[in-house]
């Protein structure tokens, strides 16, 4: 990851903390500290990807895009299932986006706040 982490201002907290939890686990991304009111999800005791109210920023940003790495296709398809049983609306469904290159395997969602939030997978199907 070239950003060491990111912080994303969000409307409903434990909203915003339900959907994560359920729809990141299929990635392998864990909540990992809480502080302050604000989240810390990441891998390996790592928290890279907050949310919660950050300072005078107690509104959502307009909508984000946020691409979560996954190691496999078939977490793409996990992460899409799980978001969407989170209640995130689709917004493209797995599979191939050959237009960007020819192993880009991603699904995206539309979050609580209207964030499009992915899942990518660069690897070639196993």
């Amino acid at each position: 990851m070239i950003i060491d982490h990111i912080g994303l201002a969000v409307s409903d907290y434990p909203q915003s903390k339900a959907f994560f939890t359920q729809a990141l686990a299929p990635l392998g991304i864990v909540l990992i500290k809480e502080v302050n009111g604000r989240a810390g999800f990441g891998r390996n005791g790592k928290p890279e990807f907050w949310f919660g109210t950050f300072g005078t920023h107690s509104q959502a940003q307009n909508p984000m895009h946020i691409a979560f790495a996954a190691e496999r296709r078939a977490q793409v398809d996990e992460f899409y299932e799980a978001a969407v049983k989170a209640g995130a609306k689709d917004n493209g469904p797995p599979g191939v986006r050959a237009h960007y290159h020819p192993n880009y395997y991603g699904a995206f969602v539309i979050g609580p706040d209207g964030h499009n939030i992915e899942a990518v997978c660069h690897r070639p199907e196993a």
